[in-house]
């Protein structure tokens, strides 16, 4: 809903708080209070970013969730189920508050309408036509959101990726690139660097790999989906979302913003092999 881990956060802490300044016995319906508290909470979230006039989408890339080395927990699990990768992500950002609140919660999480209007303070058809307009959005958004092929193949593609970057193999490298491939870098700047065509993004990958010397990648899953990690003399040095199809990567999604990268700590985020 926010894109954001410390938001996130902050909305699941102001709905307990409300929650415990309630007398709970006369809530008929927890789930269903819950929902709209947090719903609420993050609407004002969404609203009050454009208030302050914050920097857009394409200054900024969503919160990236790397997963741990002991494997998929629970909370990587539902992001599985619900295929919230990152590429998608990124186009939710472009969707006002309430396109974005009626599309996550009816597409993701199958809310009622009547449900969705209520926290909108809409009708059930109000809600029903920014949900449809949020999906014309995305279906339409110049992003590469095809069904993902199989994990165990995406994961034989990411380390064929890496493996020609660490080999310096350019050929290789393009090989496993859509020729249509974009790539979004988010360097902490206040703009997002985007990269067409696998010969750049190929480019750009070998000139990464062979300026800084000790330069690790390693796989690890990203928004519930295969991606990569590389660290640089035991600091975490980017995150990389990946969309593969038909076996071959169509978008990345890349983190370089260092404050960010700062609060993560790269050993969390071994490669499961």
């Amino acid at each position: 809903m926010l894109g954001s881990t410390s938001e996130a956060d902050d909305a699941v802490q102001e709905a307990w708080i409300r929650l415990s300044r309630s007398n709970a016995t006369e809530i008929d319906n927890l789930q269903a209070w819950l929902l709209t508290v947090v719903g609420r909470v993050a609407l004002n979230m969404l609203r009050s970013r454009k208030t302050r006039g914050e920097q857009p989408l394409e200054a900024h890339l969503p919160d990236p969730i790397v997963d741990r080395a002991e494997g998929i927990d629970p909370e990587h699990e539902a992001l599985l189920a619900e295929s919230v990768g990152l590429a998608l992500l990124v186009v939710l950002e472009t969707l006002t508050p309430v396109e974005r609140l009626a599309y996550v919660l009816h597409d993701m999480f199958s809310v009622p309408f009547e449900e969705i209007g209520a926290i909108l303070e809409r009708s059930p058809e109000a809600a029903r036509q920014l949900a449809s307009r949020a999906r014309r959005r995305i279906r339409g958004a110049e992003t590469t959101l095809h069904h993902a092929d199989a994990a165990a193949h995406q994961e034989e593609v990411v380390e064929a990726f890496l493996a020609a970057a660490r080999d310096g193999d350019f050929e290789a490298l393009v090989a496993v690139l859509d020729p249509d491939i974009v790539e979004r870098v988010d360097t902490g700047s206040g703009t997002i660097v985007e990269v067409r065509g696998a010969l750049n993004v190929a480019r750009r990958a070998m000139a990464a790999a062979s300026q800084r010397d000790g330069l690790v990648g390693r796989r690890a899953l990203i928004n519930g989906a295969p991606g990569w990690i590389s660290v640089l003399d035991g600091e975490l040095f980017a995150i990389c979302a990946l969309t593969v199809h038909k076996g071959r990567i169509t978008t990345m999604d890349i983190l370089l913003d260092p404050a960010r990268l700062a609060r993560l700590d790269p050993t969390d985020f071994e490669s499961r092999r």
